[in-house]
């Protein structure tokens, strides 16, 4: 995704969305942006994510799918690469073995600012934002509905995905800090 991890360009395809999908609805999610690449045969950037569960997963998954190079967003301290939260370790070592690239950027993976910080400096160099979002207002821990308004004020092209039968979990998992 980048000026924020370096590389990135207009032509990169920026996905963010929930990161608490349900279960169930990761490989609707991933079928739902499998299908995306067909209807933009212009776009041949890379598409990029920052790294966790949920909508990251099925983003790196489907890239992979499609034949897409993956760029994946990985954050850090000081430049040392930071451990992820214990809900987000088995889908980032997934997303790390999927990925072409691997764009170091400076964010704490933990605090929600600092997360959408890094991921507004992805959307502004982005070319197209799939947005895999049930159109509900940002909150304490989502910002996807945030992104997709910064994305559009930037003039950066979104489509939302929200496939039929996906579903958020209802609870958060308790691994997840406030």
């Amino acid at each position: 995704m980048s000026a924020a991890g370096g590389g990135g360009t207009d032509g990169d395809i920026v996905v963010v969305g929930h990161a608490d999908l349900a279960p169930d609805a990761v490989p609707l999610v991933e079928a739902a942006l499998r299908a995306r690449p067909a209807d933009h045969p212009d776009r041949g950037g890379m598409a990029t994510v920052r790294t966790g569960a949920g909508t990251p997963l099925a983003s790196g998954r489907a890239a992979r799918a499609s034949g897409r190079p993956l760029a994946v967003v990985i954050p850090t301290r000081t430049g040392v690469p930071a451990m992820p939260p214990p809900h987000d370790r088995m889908a980032t070592g997934e997303l790390l073995t999927l990925a072409d690239q691997v764009r170091l950027v400076a964010y704490d993976p933990v605090d929600r600012a600092s997360c959408t910080g890094a991921d507004e400096r992805l959307v502004a160099v982005g070319g197209l934002l799939p947005a895999v979002w049930d159109g509900s207002p940002s909150n304490g821990r989502d910002a996807t509905a945030h992104l997709v308004t910064y994305a559009r004020a930037r003039g950066v092209p979104v489509e939302v995905v929200w496939p039929g039968g996906a579903a958020r979990q209802a609870v958060w998992p308790a691994a997840i800090p406030d």
